[in-house]
């Protein structure tokens, strides 16, 4: 035993001395240079001076103390940490592919296997993305035809409202529009707002974003071993599994007989007809085509969602420029007029509203990325694998860029002259060739999608409280349905239905 022992302690001596060898006899310009950040605590890393909602904010307080690059421990994990538009600007603009990569997240490897658009990475992300970009350009996205498509749900919707009688409604009804909008691009069909399916898949997806968004699934990112065996992941496993037994038997509907290189209505058809193609890495089989629907049924339902509460809400809190868009509105295009992509010009402070509204919200605080090789950022060295967190939230409201940035302001879109300016620092969603699929995506068909969804008639008007302060969010910026997820009695002031129709059209 003894012998055993002493033989087990000189492997280890060996190995030691090796490293050691090996770490003298390597290039010291090659080795990992961390930035500064918290000192981390054992198992918990830094995760308690993060708290459990609104960790964007708290590490932008981090920031000031540690710079605009710096270092957090989530748990064992190092992530290095982006903050300043000027920062996040070089990181994803300058270092093209090697910060492509999507860091392995415990919930979505349980949920997607490796595939999808999102949350993949390598050959198949960037098929993924490339397929998909080109599809939607192909479906017309930005063409006259979606507009038609647009405001043809628009009359759907105002039917939906009028019945409503002017009493109040509940505030997720302003995001069926838009999502059958995206329904239409995905499925080649729009659903009737109380068809099951319809129906189904709001609320499905509806509870699975909350329950992305919960504790539990944080604390299962974080530590999955210990969450795999609470079991924290099982009950959105669940609800995916729902949302996917829908996808399949849409996916059998749409389905070609027999392989066609003809045009395609839909990007599930297309999905389908480009599985059928030679692909001999599977890229595109059927695991891989339900995960990219799902991915893109999630993504197009839910930020357009949040956005157009989002709209509502503030448009109702600051009556003024409520009022202002009013104006603007009657005296461009008239009564009951619906905007249209040619007017965009003519309308600079609606444009303004709806752009500072997405601006304010900061709809994606962070969309984490992973070194794909050693890279050199901000003078730090970092080694492949390591993941990055390009704060979005601090780009958003980046004290250097804007001059009220934790106000709702419509002038920061606005020059001297009253006309519409396009900021740098507006980014929403991301920037540069790192736009992947969420980027691409997001800036095609969800803000086609999560615009033109009210009526434009006087008796379709949505009627909000006032409020008194901001609701509180879960992911993806969606206000909490507490304060404003059915709208209650006294009502006061109404929010002129054509904005979000310009919102739609001229973003298409």
């Amino acid at each position: 035993m003894a012998l055993l022992l002493l033989g087990v302690w000189g492997i280890l001596l060996l190995l030691g001395l090796w490293g050691l060898l090996r770490g003298y006899a390597r290039d010291p310009s090659l080795a990992p240079r961390w930035p500064p950040g918290p000192r981390p605590l054992p198992f918990l890393g830094n995760l308690h001076l993060l708290g459990v909602t609104q960790q964007d904010r708290a590490l932008m307080e981090l920031s000031e103390r540690y710079g605009p690059v710096f270092t957090v421990h989530l748990g064992s994990q190092k992530t290095v940490v982006l903050s300043g538009y000027e920062v996040v600007k070089e990181a994803l603009v300058g270092t093209r592919h090697e910060l492509a990569d999507r860091p392995p997240i415990p919930i979505f490897q349980h949920i997607q296997r490796g595939g999808g658009i999102f949350f993949s990475s390598g050959a198949h992300w960037r098929a993924a993305r490339q397929f998909t970009v080109r599809t939607l350009h192909s479906l017309g996205v930005r063409q006259p035809p979606m507009v038609g498509k647009v405001l043809q749900e628009l009359a759907c919707l105002e039917r939906q409202l009028d019945s409503y009688g002017g009493q109040p409604f509940p505030l997720a009804l302003l995001g069926w529009a838009p999502c059958n909008i995206t329904f239409t691009l995905l499925f080649g069909q729009r659903f009737d707002y109380q068809d099951p399916v319809f129906v189904s898949l709001l609320s499905l997806i509806d509870q699975v974003m909350v329950l992305l968004g919960s504790p539990g699934i944080q604390l299962f990112n974080t530590f999955p071993r210990l969450g795999a065996l609470l079991r924290l992941h099982r009950p959105v496993l669940s609800k995916i599994e729902e949302v996917r037994a829908i996808l399949r038997t849409l996916l059998e509907a749409h389905r070609p007989p027999s392989p066609s290189g003809g045009p395609v209505r839909s990007y599930l058809e297309a999905l389908l007809q480009r599985g059928q193609e030679d692909d001999p890495e599977d890229m595109f089989d059927e695991a891989n085509v339900l995960a990219c629907t799902l991915d893109m049924v999630m993504a197009g339902t839910e930020t357009t969602a949040a956005t157009l509460q989002w709209a509502v809400f503030l448009m109702v809190k600051h009556p003024h420029v409520q009022g202002r868009v009013q104006e603007e509105l009657d005296r461009v295009l008239g009564p009951r007029q619906l905007p249209r992509p040619e007017d965009q010009r003519a309308l600079p402070y609606t444009n303004a509203v709806l752009h500072e509204t997405q601006r304010y919200i900061t709809l994606l605080p962070h969309v984490p990325r992973c070194t794909a090789a050693d890279i050199r950022l901000s003078g730090y060295l970092l080694p492949k694998g390591t993941p990055v967190i390009p704060l979005l939230t601090s780009v958003l409201l980046d004290k250097t860029q804007w001059a009220t940035p934790s106000q709702f302001n419509p002038q920061h879109f606005l020059d001297a002259d009253g006309r519409f300016v396009k900021r740098g620092a507006f980014l929403p969603f991301s920037i540069g060739n790192l736009l992947a699929a969420g980027s691409a995506l997001e800036r095609a068909w969800p803000r086609q999608s999560s615009s033109c969804c009210l009526p434009a008639s006087s008796s379709g008007t949505i009627c909000c409280p006032r409020p008194a302060s901001a609701p509180q969010t879960w992911i993806c910026g969606l206000p909490q349905p507490s304060p404003c997820g059915h709208l209650p009695r006294p009502c006061v002031r109404c929010l002129d239905p054509r904005v979000l129709t310009h919102w739609k059209t001229t973003r298409a």
